[in-house]
């Protein structure tokens, strides 16, 4: 189902649960439009995210990691001025539509408590997250500035009165006697117009929804009974992951009426939208924080695939250097055969059994001038060999190197896209940032746990890697890489893991790769005390011999249950 007005009331259903007459107790903003509210509740510490994202907007209690920015937003800012330290009051939704305001009681800058409330409207591209005083409505702040030439129904700037989107003038279906009017609908409307008329009847409820709860009314029995127990799971709530045939997720707040391949269940609705918006809400993630990193790759792919091309053709014209000194041979042979003027001259070639070679002039130069000219393009050519295929090593070495940061960014996570830009930083590729003296952070290889227990660590990015398995691995433990395509470096902590381990590790290598969506991929392993680093090579590059290889298909399933949250 998609986030709509009923899943709405699920989650706020399960954050009253869980959070409310807790404490603020931090304010981050990772990412542009969405905000982590770490909330202190019966010793447990909640991460609560809430996002005013114009694709994957929605709150939630999150466990996916997350990396702050070194310089943070001005946004956040003024929330940590009013929200840390502050108590959850309460959490309610706006009638059954997809606005929750989140109530907590905060001090002003005399002292004096006042009521403050964070209002998160979830409406795709108009998504956005507000805070207000409550006494009077007035925007403190909000996530989004938007100017009034681009929303003229209501004021969405600082200062101005908060107003609630326009109504739509339909039921709140939980409301006391709001499912009476399915009565005539079942006996009046044809069956394939059910969910057409509970969309237009009741506020909240999506397509997916609007499907499922007619199918449910139309089932033997008591119909409106049927409704009313199917609307009460909203908050009995048994969170399920759908996945159809197809590999497509989708989600709902308990196990409905639903064609699908398979189903999981998940014990808060958190960890399912954790595992559901994983893929998609992080692939977007690095997409806005990569995105300048991957114009500087792509643009150094394209002049290195372009030096290349100028290096084979400078090595094929080497290949015709012979030719060019046969030409000079001839030429100061006969010079008296060429006169100022000539464009060129057939000359017996006695190096080819006194065949006519066509040889091209300089018609400003006299023979012996033209000979000259052949023997120094020759001398020239047969010096640039050298040359030429010590920057064909080069060259490959760089594009070899481009195409693993590819890959790279093809599985980061959010948290790894600032090692990728400080290793482009040091390599000289893009041009430090002189204003922001603050150290970088060095972000942590992802954990797993093999299915027995043994610890495996996975490195994302090339900083990652070589720390991982040059300098925090044991010799002994196992290291293991896709062979011969770019990926992630895997460590097994152990030096003699059971068979399962192995393969375990090996899948996982294989899905951190390029080749993550092939089968039977070739994987390396070997002790991690066999590795050596050539000096002056890329970080992340190793070389080692006496590896052994397997063969395995990636799983994403695997890397889910083995990842350690």
């Amino acid at each position: 189902m998609p986030l709509d007005g009923l899943f709405t009331h699920a989650l706020v259903h399960e954050l009253n649960e869980l959070i409310v007459g807790g404490r603020i107790t931090k304010v981050h903003q990772p990412y542009p439009n969405e905000i982590v509210l770490v909330v202190r509740n019966n010793s447990v510490n909640y991460p609560v995210l809430l996002s005013a994202h114009p694709t994957y907007a929605r709150t939630q209690i999150t466990h996916i990691p997350y990396e702050n920015p070194q310089t943070a937003p001005n946004f956040v800012m003024f929330l940590r001025r009013y929200l840390e330290g502050a108590k959850l009051q309460k959490i309610e939704q706006v009638e059954n539509d997809r606005i929750i305001n989140f109530y907590v009681n905060a001090r002003n800058e005399l002292g004096d408590i006042q009521q403050i409330r964070l209002t998160l409207e979830m409406m795709g591209r108009h998504s956005n997250l507000f805070l207000i005083r409550e006494t009077d409505s007035r925007i403190l702040e909000l996530i989004k500035h938007v100017p009034a030439d681009q929303n003229r129904v209501r004021s969405l700037m600082p200062g101005a009165t908060y107003v609630l989107p326009p109504a739509q003038n339909l039921k709140n279906p939980f409301i006391t006697g709001a499912l009476e009017t399915l009565a005539p609908m079942i006996l009046d409307t044809p069956f394939d117009n059910w969910a057409k008329f509970i969309q237009s009847t009741y506020q909240g409820f999506g397509r997916d929804s609007a499907q499922v709860l007619a199918q449910t009314i139309n089932q033997d029995g008591d119909h409106l009974a049927h409704a009313k127990n199917w609307l009460a799971r909203f908050n009995d709530l048994k969170p399920t992951l759908f996945t159809a045939e197809n590999g497509t997720l989708s989600y709902a707040a308990f196990d409905w009426l639903q064609d699908y391949a398979t189903s999981e269940h998940f014990p808060t609705l958190g960890d399912m939208l954790d595992a559901y918006y994983i893929g998609k809400a992080e692939r977007e993630r690095v997409n806005q924080q990569a995105g300048s990193l991957v114009r500087v790759v792509k643009n150094e792919l394209k002049k290195n695939n372009s030096k290349r091309k100028k290096l084979l053709g400078t090595l094929d014209d080497a290949t015709n250097a012979d030719d060019l000194k046969v030409m000079g041979d001839l030429l100061i042979t006969y010079p008296h055969l060429v006169q100022k003027g000539m464009t060129s001259i057939e000359i017996e070639n006695y190096y080819d059994n006194n065949r006519l070679l066509k040889i091209t002039l300089d018609p400003k130069l006299n023979g012996l001038k033209n000979a000259e000219k052949y023997f120094t393009k020759y001398r020239k050519l047969r010096t640039a060999v050298a040359y030429v295929n010590e920057q064909m090593t080069l060259t490959d070495a760089e594009i070899d190197y481009f195409n693993n940061i590819v890959a790279q960014l093809d599985v980061a996570s959010p948290k790894d896209v600032e090692d990728i830009r400080l290793e482009l930083t040091n390599g000289g590729y893009i041009r430090a940032n002189k204003k922001n003296k603050q150290k970088p952070k060095v972000s942590k290889p992802d954990k797993f746990e093999s299915s027995d227990g043994t610890l495996i660590e996975v490195g994302k990015n090339n900083l990652q890697n070589e720390r991982l398995s040059l300098k925090q691995a044991d010799r002994r433990d196992i290291w293991l890489h896709v062979q011969k395509i770019p990926g992630s470096h895997v460590i097994i902590h152990s030096a003699n893991p059971s068979d399962e381990t192995l393969v375990e590790a090996a899948k996982l290598a294989g899905y951190f790769s390029k080749a993550r969506d092939s089968a039977n991929i070739p994987v390396d392993y070997l002790p991690a005390g066999k590795l050596r680093k050539p000096n002056g090579s890329k970080p992340g590059f190793v070389i080692f011999e006496g590896q052994q290889t397997m063969y395995v298909t990636p799983d994403a399933s695997l890397v889910s249950r083995l990842k350690i949250k």
